[in-house]
């Protein structure tokens, strides 16, 4: 266990420690790699002269577990886990899962639904005197009164529900800091008012100056109008340079937002990065299987931080915010070389990336100055014209990392933005993402074709995709390379009708595209796009949006993705049905599907349909894009 946390009075002991001071309590389990929040910011606490404990996953069930550390000195810190407990937990159809890739062995049922709201209960009976401070995306996208998809209401501030004393909001490095320091000189957590990225309650907001006022829970519960004003006014406010404290009440309470923490710059973040992670999961878990969420990020690096593109349905522009942050080329060159040194080291780096990959800088210079633009985004709908496009440092930095002895390859696969690539007059970086560091696909996020739904989810046109598609095929064509494009595609989003789906549908069959997986709208916390599905308008304009809200309609849009599958037959005829397009029934060169088979048919056994031609409806590949039947196994 030499380099891990204490998990236990018994680690405290070999450690020579009598209390910690703070105890970390975590939903996933502990695997120390800073791919994890709370090995991220327990080490923070540790590099500056804080002793931290670890509790991972506690049984709920027995009050003596979360004591098992004992008490703590200054307080105890609480995150859900890396991913959101409920998308942890259910799928988009609110089935639950049998997996659960952050618990060991993959095993569900080793957290409950919602653990902020349950650890924080726990803490505050277990050691009643102390603070109780919570954070993480869990806690930072559920900061204000919001939609709750699993329960189909609107519940207030997490911050309510848990009890907890305190909320860190964001990436939280430079604010818990801050709080642990102020804890440490003796401050009462009731004082701590001051510190940006942070939420509390007040009783009393009289003697706060120049602060926004949101429509409260009981309003935003009661008025859909006024949630979409409050979820406008949160957005509009979430910048570390402009924004403003925000102030929702709750009954005779209130919620006070101080405003976003600015994001730790080059030489914090290349800090964070060199702290003494082990990297590996703790060996406490290693008669259970491990954990297999470190699979994917043990040999991958990350880059950057924030994200600009701010896709509507993402929650990273309300969680880790627009503002680029990314580390020098020599923090990352040296973790690579760290990476080489590892026995289980193949010579792959499974990917060197962010939010977006090929972000490393904000998007201008006005931004650093003035903040994010409030009623502009950045690539949306077409690039702005003060955005600064450069690949350049990405490129030498890839460039860099191919040279280091012991590595074989390097890859990209967390996700780069083509209208970004296409704003880019030199096209360097797409020659050399092709040329070394995709093997075979690439994955790429359309989402949609129908430029309706894609106005409304913060995406280009779909004629920018084609471009790329076809700039791709180009480019791999002059590498002598057959490398294909993997879309990422989504069903069921604000805004998209029967019809649109169907659009999606014929623009599959038309390129050949076969998804395995498509990913339906999921309405998590704290989006954009979670408000245009609870409240049926665009927060923004005040405009009506079209909303698929029957698990019928949902069911229809997904399989039209699908729509080769033998059992989605019922539900693609059905739809098309619906959608006025039974012109798509048939065995024409356009058509979706079969007419439905009757061995009593005069027509050859096959009825509704005109055109009842016994011919293959194929389906060429134009754009150099390939079924993920054969390009990938993988689901988002």
């Amino acid at each position: 266990m030499s380099g891990f946390l204490p998990v236990c009075k018994k680690d405290m002991t070999r450690l020579g420690w009598t209390q910690a001071d703070f105890i970390f309590i975590s939903a996933d389990a502990y695997v120390d790699h800073p791919s994890f929040a709370a090995a991220v910011l327990s080490r923070v606490l540790e590099k500056n002269g804080f002793k931290v404990a670890v509790i991972a996953q506690p049984n709920v069930k027995n009050l003596e577990d979360i004591k098992r550390c004992g008490e703590p000195r200054l307080g105890v810190l609480i995150s859900g886990g890396n991913i959101d407990s409920m998308v942890a937990h259910y799928t988009a159809a609110k089935r639950k899962r049998s997996e659960d890739l952050y618990s060991p062995g993959g095993k569900a049922g080793r957290r409950p639904d919602r653990p902020t709201i349950v650890y924080s209960m726990l803490a505050k009976r277990a050691f009643p005197d102390k603070p109780v401070i919570i954070g993480g995306i869990e806690a930072s996208l559920r900061r204000f009164a919001h939609y709750d998809y699993w329960s189909d209401s609107v519940m207030p501030s997490i911050l309510f529900d848990s009890g907890a004393d305190l909320l860190i909001y964001g990436m939280g490095e430079r604010i818990l800091k801050e709080t642990a320091l102020a804890l440490n000189d003796g401050y009462d957590v009731k004082s701590l008012t001051y510190i940006d990225g942070t939420a509390y309650a007040a009783d009393d907001v009289s003697y706060i100056e120049g602060a926004v006022t949101v429509p409260s829970f009981e309003e935003v519960k009661s008025s859909k109008k006024a949630y979409a004003q409050a979820v406008k006014i949160q957005y509009e406010q979430h910048d570390y340079v402009c924004g403003k404290t925000v102030i929702q009440k709750h009954g005779s309470r209130f919620l006070v937002q101080n405003k976003p923490a600015a994001p730790l710059s080059r030489s914090e973040l290349d800090g964070v990065f060199s702290l003494p992670f082990t990297r590996e999961v703790h060996p406490m878990y290693e008669k259970m299987g491990g954990v297999p969420a470190i699979e994917e990020v043990k040999f991958s690096i990350t880059s950057s931080r924030g994200c600009f593109g701010s896709c509507n349905f993402c929650a990273l522009a309300f969680h880790q915010g627009r503002t680029v942050r990314s580390r020098s080329i020599k923090s990352i060159v040296t973790e690579a070389v760290k990476l080489t040194r590892m026995s289980d080291f193949k010579g792959y780096i499974n990917d060197v990336g962010g939010p977006t990959a090929n972000f490393r800088f904000p998007s201008c210079e006005k931004q650093l100055k003035e903040g994010v633009c409030k009623n502009r985004q950045c690539l949306f709908p077409t690039p702005c014209k003060n955005l600064e496009v450069s690949h350049t440092e990405y490129v030498r930095l890839l460039r860099e990392l191919r040279e280091i002895p012991g590595i074989k390859k390097v890859f990209v696969r967390s996700g780069i933005r083509f209208d970004y690539v296409m704003a880019d007059s030199d096209k360097t970086f797409l020659n050399e993402l092709c040329e070394h560091h995709i093997s075979g696909q690439l994955k790429v996020a359309p989402e949609h074709v129908s430029d309706n739904v894609l106005k409304l989810m913060g995406k280009p046109k779909n004629d920018v995709f084609g471009s790329f598609c076809k700039l791709y095929k180009e480019t791999n064509k002059r590498l002598g390379k057959e490398q294909y494009l993997v879309p990422y595609l989504m069903s069921s989003h604000p805004g998209s009708t029967l019809a649109d789906a169907v659009e999606l549908a014929l623009y599959l069959k038309k390129e050949g595209i076969n998804p395995q997986q498509v990913q339906d709208f999921y309405p998590t916390p704290g989006t954009i796009s979670t408000c245009m599905y609870y409240t049926g308008m665009d927060p923004r304009t005040g405009q009506h949006v079209y909303v698929a809200r029957t698990a019928e309609e949902k069911a229809m849009q997904r399989a039209l993705l699908q729509f080769k599958r033998p059992e989605n037959y019922a539900l693609v005829h059905k739809a098309l049905v619906k959608a006025g397009r039974t012109d798509l029934i048939g065995f024409g060169k356009e058509c979706l599907i079969k007419p439905k088979y009757n061995k009593n048919s005069e027509i050859g056994g096959y009825t509704n349909g005109k055109n009842n031609r016994r011919k293959g409806t194929g389906g060429t590949n134009k754009r150099g894009l390939k079924g993920r039947s054969k390009a990938s196994r993988k689901g988002r």
